[in-house]
């Protein structure tokens, strides 16, 4: 779907995207991670012809997105992190202005803007003007505005900003919907949203990809073993003699509890994607052993992202942030 080669754009001597390869494929959603300065602002305004290239090729669709702009951006439906809105149009006359701009014509536009409103819960804010809304409602018409006419590819740019619990909530909803018949990409700086609705993850550090996987690949390839900890209520116990025959556990480690008399505090490490909590647990309890405590702690995606972007070099800002045009808010 996207095929990213040896993508460089350089500012006044910095290089903010630095021989960027990425392959995206069809019907997924990518998240697309980075510390502030890392380039995804950059990379995402050249994928969609918003921004030149000092270097390299971005193709979408089989279109190439200099030389093919006019195809290419067919394909595309973006969100920007500040959404282009028209805050004194209403946004049933914005959407239709939008259907203009992306060849939606006669009876389609009516149907496009009912069905995206809709889709992004904004029917009953169709008739208000744009400068009134919320700033919730605002990102809303935003992403309404990005899957008009039903791109192949949908590009969101921190899709969620603004919005009340209930309302992410939704959103997330609609980018699963939105994957299951889309390719999506997804930047956002929540990780438990990048983590709860994307298939894949790249992470880009100094403008250069350092990973691609999905979230349980990228687990197991950054921090290696899950532990799983237990607080056990035995007279004895000898944990290496009494779980160390059990297939896959790589190392444990077993020491009187400093807080409860009479406890143990064990680590029993294994690799993921294995589950041995019931052979452990079996055995402990076999054992004469209570469970005062028992948990799996495998890497949350905020250890993945630190421990691949952590650097003491201090990070190269990215290009000028826009101001979001003024509006009063609800």
């Amino acid at each position: 779907m996207v095929e990213i080669k040896n993508l460089t754009k350089i500012y006044d001597g910095h290089k903010a995207v630095d021989d960027l390869s990425i392959t995206v494929e069809d019907g997924q959603v990518y998240g697309f991670l980075g510390p502030n300065g890392a380039g995804k602002s950059t990379t995402m305004n050249i994928m969609t012809g918003c921004l030149a290239a000092t270097s390299g090729s971005v193709t979408i669709n089989g279109y190439d997105i200099l030389r093919q702009p006019t195809e290419a951006k067919k394909c595309i439906g973006y969100l920007p992190e500040i959404p282009p809105l028209y805050p004194d149009m209403t946004p049933r006359e914005y959407l239709t202005f939008v259907c203009g701009l992306k060849g939606i014509k006669g009876k389609d536009v009516k149907a496009q803007v009912q069905r995206v409103a809709e889709m992004t819960r904004i029917e009953d804010h169709l008739d208000r003007l744009i400068k009134h809304l919320s700033k919730g409602y605002k990102q809303r018409v935003g992403i309404a505005q990005a899957i008009l006419g039903e791109p192949k590819l949908i590009i969101l740019d921190e899709p969620t900003v603004g919005l009340d619990p209930k309302q992410i909530t939704e959103i997330r909803e609609l980018i699963r919907e939105l994957g299951g018949r889309h390719t999506v990409i997804l930047s956002s700086h929540i990780l438990s949203e990048i983590s709860s609705v994307c298939d894949k993850i790249m992470i880009i550090r100094k403008g250069r990809l350092i990973a691609c996987d999905t979230p349980e690949g990228l687990g197991r390839a950054v921090l290696g073993d899950t532990v799983l900890n237990a607080t056990v209520e035995i007279g004895s116990l000898d944990a290496e003699k009494l779980l160390g025959h059990i297939k896959g556990v790589t190392s444990i480690k077993c020491e009187p509890s400093k807080r409860d008399q009479g406890c143990f505090e064990l680590s029993v490490t294994y690799a993921q994607g294995e589950d041995l909590r019931k052979q452990v647990s079996t055995a402990l309890i076999q054992a004469g052993g209570t469970l005062l405590a028992f948990k799996e702690s495998t890497p949350s995606l905020e250890d993945i992202f630190l421990e691949l972007t952590d650097s003491d070099a201090p990070e190269a800002p990215e290009e000028p942030e826009q101001t979001e045009e003024g509006g009063e808010q609800q």
